[in-house]
């Protein structure tokens, strides 16, 4: 019997293994974070399949999504960057991705990990929604907004409410799989835990 999932990955199997395994699962891991803040604003107008089919050539292009690698990089690595067909050439994409790298050091450093800093704008425990259709979903709340703001005041570039409402999802801030998906009672069970 075929599992019933969000529709969204539809019948694609990345989009599917993505949904099924890592999608809204609560991260606190700071690499994990990095990961989908250089992701996220990859993926700003384009469909997030895109991004997926890139994301070991982005791995191999941001040094594991080490922040403190990534805030090292210079003009000359990211001309090269500009050159890789295995990540989206986007000059300003990728030089936000070297400047929030920046940004994400001192945040870490103030609050002592990214994870401790961003949890607090859904208060420190994660948001579990109960759509019943995907059009009840938003782009954006409350809380993406105060966050987006926050970032953009600290320098982070490419951090629009919903881009950062996308980050929320994938770090699992947020528990938007659909009532009727597998994973919704899954992934409210793991929220329980800290």
């Amino acid at each position: 019997m075929k599992k019933k999932r969000c529709p969204w990955p539809a019948d694609n199997l990345l989009m599917a293994e993505y949904h099924d395994t890592e999608w809204g699962v609560p991260s606190h891991d700071d690499r994990k974070h990095f990961e989908f803040l250089v992701l996220e604003a990859a993926q700003a107008g384009l469909s997030w399949l895109t991004v997926l089919k890139k994301r070991e050539g982005y791995r191999k292009a941001f040094a594991g999504f080490d922040p403190r690698k990534v805030a090292k990089y210079d003009a000359k690595k990211i001309l090269r960057l500009m050159a890789n067909p295995e990540i989206i050439r986007n000059r300003l994409k990728i030089e936000s991705a070297v400047n929030n790298a920046k940004r994400f050091l001192e945040v870490q450093k103030e609050f002592g990990s990214f994870s401790a800093y961003c949890w607090r704008f859904v208060g420190n425990r994660p948001i579990v929604n109960k759509w019943k259709s995907i059009f009840q979903v938003p782009a954006t709340t409350a809380e993406s907004d105060a966050w987006s703001k926050d970032l953009k005041k600290r320098g982070f570039k490419f951090v629009g409410p919903t881009v950062i409402y996308a980050h929320m999802q994938a770090a699992g801030m947020v528990n938007d799989h659909l009532t009727s998906c597998f994973r919704y009672r899954q992934v409210s069970r793991s929220l329980a835990k800290p």
